[in-house]
Formats: C-alpha cells, structure tokens, sequence
C-alpha cells in the first residue's frame, strides 16, 4: 500500500485564528482542539494541525488544495468579498489575477502568517 499524508503541522501565531482564516474560505466546520492544535480535518482523512509559534520568524509553507469548479467559485468569491490580495503565480508577479494552468484554474493568497494557499481546479500532477 503506498503511504498516505495522515496529518501536517502548520505553525502559527494564533493557531485557530489561522485555522478559521483558511475553514472559512472553504466554508469548512469550526477547528476542533486536538491537544495544542486547532484541527483541521480535510478530504480523505488527512488533517492540519495548527500549533502557536512563538518563534522570531514563522517560515512559510505551501498548502495547495484541489477542488471542484463549483467550489473554486465559491471560494474565489470569499476572497473577493473580503478584498484579500491574490495571485496567479506563488511568486505573486500577477497580482489580483488566476491561471488556467493544465486545463484548470487556480488561485494563490497568503494567510495572515505568510503561508502560501493555493486552490486550483486540476492537478498538476502528469501520468
């Protein structure tokens, strides 16, 4: 059986803070505490977890997120509503645009700890 993600930690400020700036764009239920976490469950089992950081600098990871169209629309208008910046490259040299890339559409914003989200409608992964 090849292996499967279970869980990542994403470090934080305030973790349910950032737990709840990410479960409301995609109109997910509340995080749940799971000892020093804020608990994330998405699809297929796997979880984020979200821990307080209190370290001088919080590195920055990438969470990239693929769903249907009709969700993609329904969160690229949560982040127009709240007037959050967004890109269609990580390296935000188009801002307040999306991509088509590989069939699909996707979108990347940062969340208030400087993690990169991505959403896109089509992997990128290639047979």
């Amino acid at each position: 059986m090849p292996a499967r993600l279970d869980h990542t930690i994403v470090r934080s400020r305030d973790r349910f803070a950032a737990a709840r700036f990410l479960t409301e764009l995609i109109d997910a239920p509340e995080p749940k505490p799971f000892g020093p976490f804020a608990s994330v469950p998405l699809e297929g089992g796997v979880t984020l977890d979200y821990l307080d950081d209190d370290a001088p600098r919080i590195v920055p990871q990438h969470l990239a997120f693929l769903v249907p169209e009709e969700e993609f629309d329904a969160v690229f208008g949560r982040i127009q509503e709240r007037e959050l910046p967004y890109w269609a490259d990580p390296h935000h040299h188009e801002p307040q645009r999306i991509n088509h890339h590989h069939g699909g559409r996707g979108v990347y914003i940062d969340d208030p700890d400087g993690h990169s989200i991505e959403f896109i409608t089509h992997t990128y992964v290639t047979d």
